[in-house]
């Protein structure tokens, strides 16, 4: 089943960072395949007070405009001019937060290697700058409760971590 609009507009980007993950991400090709993930890792962004945030200190650009749309949007953006980064909005509008997608599990990639990192999993994908402001409504990129959802996790224990590359954003880089 798709997410509803309703799963992304909750205020705490924290706990949908953690809802998203086992939940999986899913994108229809140029020519219609199902390219699919299942969300193993995320980093939130809490908008406008985060130092690394995009939208730190209420910056409002081109690029960062989709940040600023309601929950249930894709915030796509290319990192040092090589790698597109896959983001989810969550939150009311006007308040730019964000759920970086780090890594997927794709079903018969046995080296586990297609989907670990944001820029390989975009990649992987298909996913571009292109997708930047799609709706997350499945009909052409969404997300939607894993099948195995009462699977999830099993034998494994989620942790939490510093985040990655934010090293500019001060105290803010080390928050979990």
């Amino acid at each position: 089943m798709i997410l509803p609009e309703s799963f992304y507009r909750g205020e705490d980007v924290l706990r949908i960072a953690q809802e998203l993950i086992g939940k999986s991400l899913f994108v229809f090709s140029p020519g219609g395949d199902k390219l699919s993930g299942r969300i193993v890792e995320v980093e939130a962004y809490n908008g406008e007070m985060d130092r690394a945030s995009h939208a730190f200190g209420g910056r409002r650009t081109k690029r960062t405009e989709t940040m600023y749309l309601p929950g249930g949007h894709a915030y796509t953006y290319l990192c040092y001019g090589v790698h597109h980064l896959f983001n989810v909005v969550t939150g009311p509008a006007e308040t730019p937060q964000t759920v970086l997608i780090r890594g997927i599990e794709i079903e018969g990639d046995e080296s586990g290697t297609l989907g670990r990192g944001p820029g390989k999993l975009s990649k992987t994908l298909g996913i571009t700058t292109e997708t930047d402001g799609w709706k997350l409504d499945g009909k052409w990129i969404g997300i939607f409760e894993h099948e195995h959802e009462h699977e999830r996790g099993q034998g494994q224990e989620a942790f939490s971590t510093p985040r990655i590359g934010v090293d500019y954003a001060g105290e803010d880089a080390s928050l979990l």
